[in-house]
Protein backbone atom coordinates (compact mmCIF):
# COMPACT_ATOMS: atom_id res chain seq x y z
CA UNK A 1 0.00 0.00 0.00
CA UNK A 2 2.96 2.30 0.60
CA UNK A 3 3.88 2.06 -3.07
CA UNK A 4 0.32 2.90 -4.14
CA UNK A 5 0.18 5.87 -1.77
CA UNK A 6 3.35 7.28 -3.23
CA UNK A 7 1.87 6.97 -6.69
CA UNK A 8 -1.34 8.71 -5.70
CA UNK A 9 0.57 11.78 -4.53
CA UNK A 10 1.51 12.52 -8.12
CA UNK A 11 -2.02 13.52 -9.02
CA UNK A 12 -1.80 16.82 -7.22
CA UNK A 13 -3.00 18.44 -4.09
CA UNK A 14 -6.79 18.26 -3.71
CA UNK A 15 -6.91 21.74 -2.29
CA UNK A 16 -5.25 23.32 -5.29
CA UNK A 17 -6.56 21.12 -8.11
CA UNK A 18 -10.06 21.38 -9.61
CA UNK A 19 -10.19 17.60 -9.57
CA UNK A 20 -10.50 16.44 -5.96
CA UNK A 21 -10.15 12.93 -4.55
CA UNK A 22 -13.50 11.35 -3.93
CA UNK A 23 -12.61 10.19 -0.42
CA UNK A 24 -11.90 13.14 1.81
CA UNK A 25 -12.41 14.14 5.39
CA UNK A 26 -15.82 15.49 4.54
CA UNK A 27 -18.79 13.19 4.53
CA UNK A 28 -20.53 12.31 1.28
CA UNK A 29 -23.48 14.49 2.17
CA UNK A 30 -21.25 17.56 2.32
CA UNK A 31 -20.57 17.52 -1.41
CA UNK A 32 -24.01 16.62 -2.64
CA UNK A 33 -25.75 18.61 -5.32
CA UNK A 34 -27.53 21.44 -3.48
CA UNK A 35 -30.59 21.00 -5.65
CA UNK A 36 -31.34 17.68 -3.92
CA UNK A 37 -33.12 17.74 -0.58
CA UNK A 38 -32.67 15.25 2.24
CA UNK A 39 -35.96 13.61 1.38
CA UNK A 40 -34.74 12.98 -2.16
CA UNK A 41 -31.59 11.31 -0.86
CA UNK A 42 -33.28 9.14 1.73
CA UNK A 43 -34.77 6.86 -0.88
CA UNK A 44 -31.31 6.05 -2.21
CA UNK A 45 -29.44 5.63 1.06
CA UNK A 46 -30.12 1.88 1.30
CA UNK A 47 -29.05 0.95 -2.22
CA UNK A 48 -27.10 -2.31 -2.20
CA UNK A 49 -27.21 -5.72 -3.80
CA UNK A 50 -30.71 -7.17 -3.55
CA UNK A 51 -30.36 -10.73 -2.25
CA UNK A 52 -34.09 -11.10 -1.64
CA UNK A 53 -36.59 -12.68 -3.99
CA UNK A 54 -37.09 -10.23 -6.86
CA UNK A 55 -40.32 -9.27 -8.57
CA UNK A 56 -40.78 -9.65 -12.32
CA UNK A 57 -40.03 -6.38 -14.10
CA UNK A 58 -40.83 -5.00 -17.58
CA UNK A 59 -43.63 -7.51 -18.05
CA UNK A 60 -44.99 -6.04 -21.35
CA UNK A 61 -41.61 -6.45 -23.06
CA UNK A 62 -41.28 -9.93 -21.61
CA UNK A 63 -44.69 -10.86 -23.01
CA UNK A 64 -43.82 -9.35 -26.41
CA UNK A 65 -40.56 -11.30 -26.63
CA UNK A 66 -42.36 -14.49 -25.54
CA UNK A 67 -44.98 -13.87 -28.24
CA UNK A 68 -42.26 -13.50 -30.91
CA UNK A 69 -40.52 -16.62 -29.65
CA UNK A 70 -43.67 -18.76 -29.50
CA UNK A 71 -44.94 -17.48 -32.87
CA UNK A 72 -41.59 -18.23 -34.53
CA UNK A 73 -41.59 -21.81 -33.30
CA UNK A 74 -45.32 -22.36 -33.83
CA UNK A 75 -45.29 -21.18 -37.45
CA UNK A 76 -41.99 -23.01 -37.93
CA UNK A 77 -43.53 -26.29 -36.85
CA UNK A 78 -46.51 -25.60 -39.11
CA UNK A 79 -44.15 -24.89 -42.00
CA UNK A 80 -42.31 -28.15 -41.40
CA UNK A 81 -45.53 -30.17 -41.48
CA UNK A 82 -47.21 -28.28 -44.34
CA UNK A 83 -44.27 -28.20 -46.78
CA UNK A 84 -44.85 -29.29 -50.37
CA UNK A 85 -42.70 -32.27 -51.54
CA UNK A 86 -42.86 -30.90 -55.10
CA UNK A 87 -40.38 -28.16 -54.15
CA UNK A 88 -37.42 -30.52 -54.51
CA UNK A 89 -38.33 -31.29 -58.13
CA UNK A 90 -39.76 -27.87 -59.03
CA UNK A 91 -37.19 -27.38 -61.78
CA UNK A 92 -38.37 -30.61 -63.45
CA UNK A 93 -41.92 -29.41 -64.05
CA UNK A 94 -42.80 -28.47 -67.62
CA UNK A 95 -45.87 -26.83 -69.08
CA UNK A 96 -48.35 -29.19 -70.74
CA UNK A 97 -50.20 -27.26 -73.44
CA UNK A 98 -52.87 -29.95 -73.70
CA UNK A 99 -53.93 -29.84 -70.06
CA UNK A 100 -52.76 -26.22 -69.59
CA UNK A 101 -51.03 -27.25 -66.40
CA UNK A 102 -47.59 -28.21 -65.09
CA UNK A 103 -46.45 -31.80 -64.84
CA UNK A 104 -43.29 -33.86 -64.45
CA UNK A 105 -42.13 -35.64 -67.64
CA UNK A 106 -42.22 -39.42 -67.65
CA UNK A 107 -38.48 -39.76 -68.01
CA UNK A 108 -36.01 -37.36 -66.44
CA UNK A 109 -32.38 -37.70 -67.33
CA UNK A 110 -30.01 -37.09 -64.45
CA UNK A 111 -26.49 -36.22 -65.30
CA UNK A 112 -23.82 -37.06 -62.80
CA UNK A 113 -21.24 -34.37 -62.38
CA UNK A 114 -17.74 -35.55 -61.84
CA UNK A 115 -15.98 -33.79 -58.98
CA UNK A 116 -12.31 -33.44 -59.35
CA UNK A 117 -10.40 -33.48 -56.09
CA UNK A 118 -7.02 -31.89 -55.84
CA UNK A 119 -4.33 -32.49 -53.29
CA UNK A 120 -4.44 -30.30 -50.22
CA UNK A 121 -2.10 -27.38 -50.39
CA UNK A 122 0.69 -27.07 -47.87
CA UNK A 123 -0.49 -23.63 -46.83
CA UNK A 124 -3.99 -24.93 -46.09
CA UNK A 125 -2.52 -27.69 -43.93
CA UNK A 126 -0.47 -25.10 -42.08
CA UNK A 127 -3.54 -22.91 -41.58
CA UNK A 128 -5.56 -25.79 -40.17
CA UNK A 129 -2.73 -26.70 -37.81
CA UNK A 130 -2.31 -23.07 -36.70
CA UNK A 131 -6.05 -22.72 -36.07
CA UNK A 132 -6.17 -25.92 -34.01
CA UNK A 133 -3.09 -25.02 -31.96
CA UNK A 134 -4.24 -21.43 -31.39
CA UNK A 135 -7.72 -22.60 -30.37
CA UNK A 136 -6.20 -24.96 -27.80
CA UNK A 137 -3.74 -22.38 -26.45
CA UNK A 138 -6.13 -19.40 -26.46
CA UNK A 139 -7.72 -20.37 -23.13
CA UNK A 140 -4.45 -20.76 -21.17
CA UNK A 141 -3.08 -17.68 -22.95
CA UNK A 142 -6.05 -15.56 -21.86
CA UNK A 143 -5.82 -16.82 -18.27
CA UNK A 144 -2.09 -16.08 -18.25
CA UNK A 145 -2.69 -12.50 -19.39
CA UNK A 146 -5.43 -12.11 -16.77
CA UNK A 147 -3.07 -13.40 -14.06
CA UNK A 148 -0.37 -10.97 -15.15
CA UNK A 149 -2.85 -8.10 -15.03
CA UNK A 150 -3.92 -9.24 -11.57
CA UNK A 151 -0.44 -9.50 -10.08
CA UNK A 152 1.77 -7.18 -12.13
CA UNK A 153 -0.60 -4.80 -13.90
CA UNK A 154 1.61 -1.71 -13.63
CA UNK A 155 4.66 -3.63 -14.85
CA UNK A 156 2.66 -5.07 -17.76
CA UNK A 157 1.47 -1.61 -18.74
CA UNK A 158 4.95 -0.08 -18.52
CA UNK A 159 6.34 -2.99 -20.53
CA UNK A 160 3.71 -2.97 -23.29
CA UNK A 161 3.22 0.79 -23.79
CA UNK A 162 6.58 1.21 -25.63
CA UNK A 163 5.52 -1.59 -27.96
CA UNK A 164 2.46 0.48 -28.94
CA UNK A 165 5.03 2.46 -30.93
CA UNK A 166 7.82 -0.06 -31.57
CA UNK A 167 5.60 -2.68 -33.21
CA UNK A 168 4.03 -0.44 -35.88
CA UNK A 169 7.42 1.22 -36.51
CA UNK A 170 9.08 -2.17 -36.99
CA UNK A 171 6.33 -3.45 -39.26
CA UNK A 172 6.39 -0.24 -41.28
CA UNK A 173 10.17 -0.43 -41.83
CA UNK A 174 10.06 -4.18 -42.49
CA UNK A 175 7.47 -4.07 -45.25
CA UNK A 176 9.26 -1.15 -46.90
CA UNK A 177 12.61 -2.98 -46.90
CA UNK A 178 11.05 -6.29 -47.99
CA UNK A 179 9.33 -4.57 -50.91
CA UNK A 180 12.62 -2.99 -51.94
CA UNK A 181 14.32 -6.40 -52.05
CA UNK A 182 11.46 -8.21 -53.78
CA UNK A 183 11.56 -7.47 -57.51
CA UNK A 184 7.89 -8.26 -58.08
CA UNK A 185 6.78 -5.87 -55.32
CA UNK A 186 9.12 -3.16 -56.60
CA UNK A 187 7.60 -3.35 -60.07
CA UNK A 188 3.96 -3.42 -58.98
CA UNK A 189 4.36 -0.80 -56.23
CA UNK A 190 6.30 2.29 -57.43
CA UNK A 191 8.84 3.88 -55.11
CA UNK A 192 6.93 7.16 -54.82
CA UNK A 193 3.82 5.42 -53.51
CA UNK A 194 5.89 3.32 -51.12
CA UNK A 195 7.47 6.43 -49.63
CA UNK A 196 4.07 8.10 -49.36
CA UNK A 197 2.61 5.16 -47.42
CA UNK A 198 5.74 4.98 -45.23
CA UNK A 199 5.49 8.66 -44.29
CA UNK A 200 1.74 8.44 -43.68
CA UNK A 201 2.16 5.51 -41.28
CA UNK A 202 4.89 7.38 -39.40
CA UNK A 203 2.56 10.36 -39.05
CA UNK A 204 -0.13 8.10 -37.55
CA UNK A 205 2.48 6.69 -35.15
CA UNK A 206 3.44 10.24 -34.19
CA UNK A 207 -0.18 11.01 -33.30
CA UNK A 208 -0.27 7.83 -31.20
CA UNK A 209 2.88 8.92 -29.32
CA UNK A 210 1.31 12.32 -28.65
CA UNK A 211 -1.86 10.70 -27.25
CA UNK A 212 0.17 8.45 -24.94
CA UNK A 213 2.28 11.35 -23.64
CA UNK A 214 -0.60 13.69 -22.82
CA UNK A 215 -2.54 10.87 -21.10
CA UNK A 216 0.36 9.38 -19.15
CA UNK A 217 -1.07 10.34 -15.74
CA UNK A 218 -4.36 8.72 -16.72
CA UNK A 219 -2.54 5.60 -17.91
CA UNK A 220 -0.91 5.21 -14.49
CA UNK A 221 -4.23 5.46 -12.69
CA UNK A 222 -5.99 3.21 -15.21
CA UNK A 223 -3.36 0.51 -14.65
CA UNK A 224 -4.40 0.36 -11.00
CA UNK A 225 -8.08 0.16 -11.98
CA UNK A 226 -7.40 -2.67 -14.42
CA UNK A 227 -5.43 -4.52 -11.75
CA UNK A 228 -8.34 -4.31 -9.31
CA UNK A 229 -10.84 -5.47 -11.93
CA UNK A 230 -8.60 -8.38 -12.97
CA UNK A 231 -8.40 -9.41 -9.32
CA UNK A 232 -12.19 -9.33 -9.07
CA UNK A 233 -12.53 -11.38 -12.24
CA UNK A 234 -9.90 -13.86 -11.05
CA UNK A 235 -12.01 -14.42 -7.92
CA UNK A 236 -14.95 -15.34 -10.20
CA UNK A 237 -13.27 -17.45 -12.88
CA UNK A 238 -16.41 -19.53 -13.26
CA UNK A 239 -17.69 -16.73 -15.46
CA UNK A 240 -15.33 -17.94 -18.19
CA UNK A 241 -17.15 -21.28 -18.12
CA UNK A 242 -20.70 -19.96 -18.01
CA UNK A 243 -20.40 -17.14 -20.56
CA UNK A 244 -19.15 -19.35 -23.45
CA UNK A 245 -21.87 -21.85 -22.54
CA UNK A 246 -24.48 -19.10 -22.91
CA UNK A 247 -23.08 -18.26 -26.35
CA UNK A 248 -23.17 -21.93 -27.29
CA UNK A 249 -26.74 -22.11 -26.04
CA UNK A 250 -27.67 -19.24 -28.35
CA UNK A 251 -26.22 -21.13 -31.32
CA UNK A 252 -28.19 -24.24 -30.33
CA UNK A 253 -31.30 -22.06 -30.05
CA UNK A 254 -30.68 -20.81 -33.60
CA UNK A 255 -30.53 -24.31 -35.12
CA UNK A 256 -34.29 -25.07 -35.15
CA UNK A 257 -35.10 -21.54 -36.37
CA UNK A 258 -32.72 -21.97 -39.33
CA UNK A 259 -34.33 -25.34 -40.07
CA UNK A 260 -37.77 -23.73 -39.92
CA UNK A 261 -36.66 -21.05 -42.39
CA UNK A 262 -35.51 -23.74 -44.82
CA UNK A 263 -38.77 -25.64 -44.50
CA UNK A 264 -40.83 -22.44 -44.77
CA UNK A 265 -39.43 -21.87 -48.25
CA UNK A 266 -40.94 -25.23 -49.25
CA UNK A 267 -44.46 -24.03 -48.51
CA UNK A 268 -46.07 -23.16 -51.83
CA UNK A 269 -47.09 -24.67 -55.15
CA UNK A 270 -46.17 -24.97 -58.81
CA UNK A 271 -47.93 -22.33 -60.92
CA UNK A 272 -48.07 -21.48 -64.62
CA UNK A 273 -46.54 -18.15 -65.63
CA UNK A 274 -46.48 -16.36 -68.96
CA UNK A 275 -43.44 -14.73 -70.50
CA UNK A 276 -43.53 -11.49 -72.45
CA UNK A 277 -43.15 -13.50 -75.63
CA UNK A 278 -46.42 -15.31 -74.93
CA UNK A 279 -44.81 -18.62 -73.92
CA UNK A 280 -45.82 -20.41 -70.76
CA UNK A 281 -43.55 -21.97 -68.17
CA UNK A 282 -43.75 -23.48 -64.71
CA UNK A 283 -42.45 -21.72 -61.62
CA UNK A 284 -42.46 -22.17 -57.85
CA UNK A 285 -44.70 -19.75 -55.91
CA UNK A 286 -44.29 -19.45 -52.16
CA UNK A 287 -47.30 -18.97 -49.92
CA UNK A 288 -48.10 -15.40 -48.96
CA UNK A 289 -47.38 -15.89 -45.25
CA UNK A 290 -43.83 -17.18 -45.84
CA UNK A 291 -42.37 -13.70 -46.37
CA UNK A 292 -43.95 -12.50 -43.14
CA UNK A 293 -42.57 -15.51 -41.29
CA UNK A 294 -39.09 -14.74 -42.61
CA UNK A 295 -39.35 -11.24 -41.17
CA UNK A 296 -40.65 -12.56 -37.84
CA UNK A 297 -37.89 -15.18 -37.55
CA UNK A 298 -35.13 -12.70 -38.42
CA UNK A 299 -36.43 -10.17 -35.89
CA UNK A 300 -36.58 -12.91 -33.25
CA UNK A 301 -33.01 -14.02 -34.00
CA UNK A 302 -31.60 -10.48 -33.87
CA UNK A 303 -33.52 -9.65 -30.71
CA UNK A 304 -32.39 -12.92 -29.09
CA UNK A 305 -28.75 -12.20 -29.92
CA UNK A 306 -28.95 -8.69 -28.44
CA UNK A 307 -30.77 -10.01 -25.37
CA UNK A 308 -28.09 -12.67 -24.90
CA UNK A 309 -25.36 -10.02 -24.98
CA UNK A 310 -27.23 -8.04 -22.34
CA UNK A 311 -27.88 -11.20 -20.32
CA UNK A 312 -24.16 -11.93 -20.23
CA UNK A 313 -23.52 -8.38 -19.03
CA UNK A 314 -26.24 -8.85 -16.41
CA UNK A 315 -24.67 -12.08 -15.16
CA UNK A 316 -21.21 -10.48 -14.98
CA UNK A 317 -22.54 -7.46 -13.10
CA UNK A 318 -24.60 -9.47 -10.64
CA UNK A 319 -21.72 -11.83 -9.85
CA UNK A 320 -19.13 -9.08 -9.39
CA UNK A 321 -21.53 -6.98 -7.31
CA UNK A 322 -22.08 -9.87 -4.90
CA UNK A 323 -18.31 -10.28 -4.64
CA UNK A 324 -17.91 -6.54 -3.97
CA UNK A 325 -20.52 -6.34 -1.23
CA UNK A 326 -19.46 -9.60 0.46
CA UNK A 327 -17.82 -9.44 3.87
CA UNK A 328 -14.05 -8.95 3.77
CA UNK A 329 -12.29 -11.21 1.25
CA UNK A 330 -14.96 -13.89 1.31
CA UNK A 331 -16.75 -14.82 -1.87
CA UNK A 332 -20.35 -15.75 -2.37
CA UNK A 333 -20.54 -19.37 -3.43
CA UNK A 334 -23.94 -19.02 -5.06
CA UNK A 335 -23.32 -15.64 -6.68
CA UNK A 336 -23.15 -16.94 -10.23
CA UNK A 337 -26.22 -19.11 -9.73
CA UNK A 338 -28.17 -16.16 -8.31
CA UNK A 339 -27.20 -13.95 -11.24
CA UNK A 340 -28.28 -16.57 -13.77
CA UNK A 341 -31.58 -17.10 -11.96
CA UNK A 342 -32.31 -13.38 -11.82
CA UNK A 343 -31.12 -12.64 -15.37
CA UNK A 344 -33.22 -15.35 -16.99
CA UNK A 345 -36.02 -15.05 -14.46
CA UNK A 346 -37.38 -11.93 -12.82
CA UNK A 347 -35.20 -9.50 -14.81
CA UNK A 348 -35.46 -11.20 -18.19
CA UNK A 349 -37.94 -8.56 -19.36
CA UNK A 350 -35.38 -5.88 -18.47
CA UNK A 351 -32.72 -7.77 -20.42
CA UNK A 352 -35.02 -8.05 -23.44
CA UNK A 353 -35.90 -4.35 -23.28
CA UNK A 354 -32.24 -3.36 -23.17
CA UNK A 355 -31.48 -5.63 -26.11
CA UNK A 356 -34.36 -4.25 -28.18
CA UNK A 357 -33.29 -0.65 -27.53
CA UNK A 358 -29.75 -1.43 -28.62
CA UNK A 359 -31.06 -2.98 -31.85
CA UNK A 360 -33.27 0.02 -32.60
CA UNK A 361 -30.47 2.50 -31.89
CA UNK A 362 -28.04 0.64 -34.12
CA UNK A 363 -30.56 0.52 -36.96
CA UNK A 364 -31.27 4.24 -36.66
CA UNK A 365 -27.55 4.98 -36.45
CA UNK A 366 -26.97 2.98 -39.62
CA UNK A 367 -29.67 4.98 -41.41
CA UNK A 368 -28.14 8.25 -40.22
CA UNK A 369 -24.67 7.18 -41.35
CA UNK A 370 -26.11 6.25 -44.74
CA UNK A 371 -27.69 9.70 -45.01
CA UNK A 372 -24.35 11.28 -44.20
CA UNK A 373 -22.64 9.36 -46.97
CA UNK A 374 -25.26 10.53 -49.45
CA UNK A 375 -24.41 14.16 -48.54
CA UNK A 376 -28.04 15.22 -48.44
CA UNK A 377 -28.18 18.99 -47.93
CA UNK A 378 -30.86 21.11 -46.34
CA UNK A 379 -31.68 22.65 -42.98
CA UNK A 380 -34.19 19.95 -42.11
CA UNK A 381 -31.67 17.18 -42.68
CA UNK A 382 -29.05 18.99 -40.58
CA UNK A 383 -31.49 19.47 -37.70
CA UNK A 384 -32.49 15.83 -37.94
CA UNK A 385 -28.86 14.72 -37.67
CA UNK A 386 -28.25 16.98 -34.67
CA UNK A 387 -31.33 15.65 -32.87
CA UNK A 388 -30.40 12.06 -33.60
CA UNK A 389 -26.83 12.57 -32.37
CA UNK A 390 -28.15 14.15 -29.16
CA UNK A 391 -30.46 11.18 -28.62
CA UNK A 392 -27.59 8.78 -29.25
CA UNK A 393 -25.44 10.54 -26.65
CA UNK A 394 -28.22 10.49 -24.07
CA UNK A 395 -29.04 6.85 -24.72
CA UNK A 396 -25.40 5.74 -24.56
CA UNK A 397 -25.03 7.44 -21.20
CA UNK A 398 -28.21 5.98 -19.72
CA UNK A 399 -28.00 2.50 -21.22
CA UNK A 400 -24.32 2.01 -20.37
CA UNK A 401 -24.97 1.59 -16.65
CA UNK A 402 -28.69 0.82 -16.53
CA UNK A 403 -28.19 -2.93 -16.97
CA UNK A 404 -25.50 -2.93 -14.25
CA UNK A 405 -27.83 -1.19 -11.81
CA UNK A 406 -30.65 -3.58 -12.71
CA UNK A 407 -28.40 -6.56 -12.00
CA UNK A 408 -27.51 -5.13 -8.60
CA UNK A 409 -30.93 -3.95 -7.40
CA UNK A 410 -33.44 -5.85 -9.55
CA UNK A 411 -35.15 -2.62 -10.64
CA UNK A 412 -36.90 -2.20 -13.99
CA UNK A 413 -34.97 -0.79 -16.93
CA UNK A 414 -36.35 2.75 -16.83
CA UNK A 415 -36.02 2.95 -13.05
CA UNK A 416 -32.45 1.66 -13.28
CA UNK A 417 -31.50 4.24 -15.91
CA UNK A 418 -33.00 7.08 -13.86
CA UNK A 419 -31.55 5.93 -10.54
CA UNK A 420 -28.08 5.39 -12.03
CA UNK A 421 -28.05 8.88 -13.46
CA UNK A 422 -29.18 10.34 -10.13
CA UNK A 423 -26.62 8.24 -8.25
CA UNK A 424 -23.71 9.44 -10.37
CA UNK A 425 -24.97 13.02 -10.37
CA UNK A 426 -25.35 13.17 -6.59
CA UNK A 427 -21.82 11.91 -6.14
CA UNK A 428 -20.38 14.08 -8.94
CA UNK A 429 -19.05 11.07 -10.85
CA UNK A 430 -18.63 10.75 -14.60
CA UNK A 431 -18.17 7.53 -16.57
CA UNK A 432 -16.10 8.89 -19.44
CA UNK A 433 -12.72 8.44 -17.77
CA UNK A 434 -13.27 4.80 -16.84
CA UNK A 435 -14.87 3.85 -20.16
CA UNK A 436 -12.41 5.44 -22.56
CA UNK A 437 -8.93 5.07 -21.10
CA UNK A 438 -9.29 1.54 -19.70
CA UNK A 439 -10.75 0.15 -22.94
CA UNK A 440 -8.03 1.66 -25.11
CA UNK A 441 -5.25 0.59 -22.78
CA UNK A 442 -6.54 -2.97 -22.60
CA UNK A 443 -6.90 -3.06 -26.38
CA UNK A 444 -3.27 -2.00 -26.76
CA UNK A 445 -2.07 -4.63 -24.28
CA UNK A 446 -3.84 -7.52 -25.98
CA UNK A 447 -2.67 -6.27 -29.38
CA UNK A 448 0.95 -6.43 -28.21
CA UNK A 449 0.61 -9.93 -26.72
CA UNK A 450 -1.31 -11.23 -29.75
CA UNK A 451 1.23 -9.72 -32.15
CA UNK A 452 4.07 -11.37 -30.22
CA UNK A 453 2.30 -14.73 -30.51
CA UNK A 454 1.67 -14.21 -34.23
CA UNK A 455 5.33 -13.33 -34.85
CA UNK A 456 6.38 -16.48 -32.99
CA UNK A 457 4.00 -18.63 -35.06
CA UNK A 458 5.22 -17.00 -38.27
CA UNK A 459 8.87 -17.59 -37.34
CA UNK A 460 8.24 -21.26 -36.49
CA UNK A 461 6.26 -21.82 -39.71
CA UNK A 462 8.97 -20.13 -41.76
CA UNK A 463 11.77 -22.09 -40.08
CA UNK A 464 10.39 -25.63 -40.07
CA UNK A 465 8.74 -25.63 -43.51
CA UNK A 466 9.14 -24.32 -47.04
CA UNK A 467 6.01 -22.19 -46.97
CA UNK A 468 7.82 -18.95 -47.78
CA UNK A 469 5.26 -16.14 -47.98
CA UNK A 470 2.58 -18.58 -46.80
CA UNK A 471 4.05 -18.37 -43.28
CA UNK A 472 2.85 -14.74 -43.13
CA UNK A 473 -0.70 -15.89 -43.88
CA UNK A 474 -0.50 -18.47 -41.09
CA UNK A 475 0.82 -15.85 -38.66
CA UNK A 476 -1.92 -13.39 -39.60
CA UNK A 477 -4.63 -16.04 -39.16
CA UNK A 478 -3.23 -16.96 -35.74
CA UNK A 479 -3.22 -13.30 -34.75
CA UNK A 480 -6.84 -12.81 -35.84
CA UNK A 481 -8.07 -15.91 -34.00
CA UNK A 482 -6.24 -15.02 -30.79
CA UNK A 483 -7.43 -11.42 -31.01
CA UNK A 484 -11.06 -12.61 -31.18
CA UNK A 485 -10.60 -14.52 -27.93
CA UNK A 486 -8.72 -11.69 -26.24
CA UNK A 487 -11.26 -9.07 -27.33
CA UNK A 488 -13.93 -11.21 -25.65
CA UNK A 489 -11.84 -11.25 -22.45
CA UNK A 490 -11.34 -7.48 -22.65
CA UNK A 491 -15.11 -7.05 -22.98
CA UNK A 492 -15.60 -9.02 -19.76
CA UNK A 493 -12.95 -6.94 -17.96
CA UNK A 494 -14.65 -3.75 -19.18
CA UNK A 495 -17.95 -4.92 -17.72
CA UNK A 496 -16.19 -5.70 -14.44
CA UNK A 497 -14.61 -2.23 -14.35
CA UNK A 498 -17.98 -0.55 -14.93
CA UNK A 499 -19.72 -2.75 -12.35
CA UNK A 500 -17.13 -1.94 -9.69
CA UNK A 501 -17.55 1.72 -10.59
CA UNK A 502 -21.30 1.54 -9.90
CA UNK A 503 -20.69 -0.42 -6.68
CA UNK A 504 -18.18 2.20 -5.60
CA UNK A 505 -20.73 4.95 -6.32
CA UNK A 506 -23.28 3.09 -4.17
CA UNK A 507 -20.72 2.81 -1.37
CA UNK A 508 -19.94 6.49 -1.66
CA UNK A 509 -23.63 7.37 -1.67
CA UNK A 510 -24.20 5.40 1.55
CA UNK A 511 -21.01 6.60 3.21
CA UNK A 512 -19.82 2.98 3.45
CA UNK A 513 -16.57 1.23 2.50
CA UNK A 514 -17.03 -2.42 1.53
CA UNK A 515 -13.67 -2.78 -0.24
CA UNK A 516 -11.05 -0.37 1.15
CA UNK A 517 -8.45 -1.36 -1.46
CA UNK A 518 -10.89 -0.41 -4.22
CA UNK A 519 -11.83 2.88 -2.60
CA UNK A 520 -8.15 3.78 -2.30
CA UNK A 521 -7.77 3.57 -6.10
CA UNK A 522 -11.18 4.80 -7.28
CA UNK A 523 -10.91 7.78 -4.94
CA UNK A 524 -8.34 9.21 -7.35
CA UNK A 525 -10.84 9.45 -10.19
CA UNK A 526 -11.93 12.98 -11.12
CA UNK A 527 -15.17 14.46 -9.86
CA UNK A 528 -17.33 16.91 -11.82
CA UNK A 529 -18.96 19.72 -9.91
CA UNK A 530 -20.57 21.08 -13.08
CA UNK A 531 -22.13 17.70 -13.81
CA UNK A 532 -24.83 18.83 -16.20
CA UNK A 533 -22.40 20.88 -18.28
CA UNK A 534 -19.93 18.03 -18.54
CA UNK A 535 -22.69 15.66 -19.60
CA UNK A 536 -23.82 18.01 -22.35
Amino acid sequence: MAEKSSNFSRFGDPSTSPIHPLLSSSSPSSIQDPTHSDSDQSCYIQITYNHASRQIKDIPILLLFSLCFLSTFAFGIFASINRNPSFKIASSFVYDSNNKSCRVPDSITHHSNSISSSNSDVVIDGLILAIVVTSVLSGPFALSVLWLLKRYCKQVVYFTVPFFVLLPVSINIYWFAACMINSTCSKEFPLAYRILVLVFVFLVIGVLIWIVVINWNRIELTALIIGISSNALWANLRLFIVLPCLTLGLLVYYVPIVVFLVFANENGKIVVREKKSGEYYCDWKRDIWVSGYYGLAIVTMIWSAAAMVEAQTYVISGTIAQWYFSKGNSTTRKSLRNSLRNGFGASFGTVCLSGSLICVVRIVRTLVDTARQENVSGMTNMLFKCCVNALFSAFDFLNKFAIYFAAITGEAYCSSAKMTYELLKRNLLCTAFVETVSTRLLSGIISVFSAAYAILVCAVAYGVSDLGAGSYIIGAMSWVLLMVVMVYVVGVIDDVIDTIYVCYAIDRDRGDVCRPEIHQVYAQLPIYRSYRSSLL
